[in-house]
């Protein structure tokens, strides 16, 4: 029997490129979304017949920009997925959308056509800050979409991005307090990461301290009124966002469209896949392990102890660093707040350097 399988679709095309963004993605003034549309389609269907009409707890469209897809092409998709598969009655719909690219109408199409959770590239609540990231849309933009998203019976989320040159926990404090001023639910807080082969990785930007960038990573957490579930996720109580903890959690998902990812799980084997039928082929059950090792760690609530991350742990390092990482009381491994800091040297030193397939 085939479990349920969470569904991302990528949707590659934005306005225009942001000084950060390594994503795959494109900046196209006309797409050609009938081309698009068919590919997709393509994709679910063949994934369709593959899997059989199992069930399908999120779906969740990322890009890219996906709001600025034709409500007829999210139409489309969501029928195609009908078709082939059983989303569940509480199935999440979540759609990626910037600033600038829903109008009031499109919106309530959108809500109306399915998408049940938006989440809005807002990024900073500075036009200074948003010029330099090379966003297009205005604070007052991005305000105006989630205040118009919250009058709809939907959830909505917004990200942000910290720690750019000059940024001080000062700064930081001022925006959680903004954050908390717009009554969200949900907000991703990212770490800018410069990474090669974008505008900022050619430049030598001044950036701030890894003393720094923790200092303001506390900051979040003591002034943000929503707790933290992940690294870079803070949530109020019962709003999360189900994909991402599936997917974190190690659950299957499957990856449709160029640029996608996902991990499919037929007869008992796992199958590394990224969507475009770029590539698809078995996942040994060590690599599959560390895999979930990495993504749960990063959730507060912690990773799940099974036959298999149990042969990668080195529990004598569990147990003899409290400080940094806990077995709490549902059985979970999980950091510790010291521990999330230095996560990435904590996955390391978890991880059993001998361990056999």
């Amino acid at each position: 029997m085939i479990p349920s399988h969470n569904i991302y679709i990528h949707v590659p095309f934005c306005m225009s490129k942001c000084n950060y963004c390594a994503f795959f993605s494109r900046a196209c003034n006309n797409p050609d979304w009938g081309k698009y549309s068919d590919e997709i389609i393509s994709e679910i269907s063949h994934w369709g017949r593959v899997l059989g009409q199992i069930d399908i707890p999120t779906i969740f469209f990322g890009g890219g920009t996906p709001s600025l897809m034709p409500v007829w092409v999210f139409e489309k998709i969501i029928n195609t997925i009908n078709k082939y598969f059983k989303p569940l009655a509480n199935c999440e719909i979540t759609l990626e959308s910037n600033p600038g690219t829903l109008t009031q109408q499109k919106l309530a199409d959108f809500c109306a056509a399915g998408v049940n959770r938006l989440s809005v590239g807002v990024q900073s609540l500075d036009d200074e800050k948003l010029k330099f990231l090379g966003r297009r849309h205005s604070a007052d933009d991005a305000v105006q979409l989630l205040r118009a998203a919250q009058k709809k019976n939907i959830r909505v989320s917004a990200d942000f991005i910290y720690g750019m040159p000059g940024d001080t926990v000062a700064n930081i404090i001022k925006l959680c307090n903004d954050i908390n001023s717009l009554g969200l639910t949900h907000c991703s807080m990212y770490e800018l990461t410069i990474e090669p082969n974008t505008p900022f990785g050619k430049m030598n930007l001044d950036m701030p301290s890894n003393n720094d960038m923790a200092d303001m990573y506390m900051a979040i957490d003591e002034t943000l009124g929503m707790a933290r579930y992940e690294v870079s996720n803070y949530a109020a109580t019962g709003d999360v966002c189900k994909h991402n903890m599936n997917v974190w959690d190690g659950a299957p998902y499957i990856g449709i469209g160029r640029g996608a990812a996902g991990r499919i799980f037929i007869d008992n084997t796992w199958y590394e896949q990224m969507g475009g039928g770029e590539l698809f082929k078995k996942l040994d059950n060590k690599s599959r392990a560390i895999e979930r090792v990495i993504t749960g760690m990063r959730m507060v609530c912690g990773m799940m102890l099974d036959n298999d991350t149990k042969k990668i742990i080195n529990m004598d390092f569990v147990n003899s660093h409290p400080e940094l990482v806990k077995i709490n009381a549902t059985g979970r491994i999980a950091a510790t707040t010291h521990g999330m800091l230095v996560l990435d040297d904590l996955i390391e030193h978890m991880i059993k350097e001998d361990y056999e397939k």
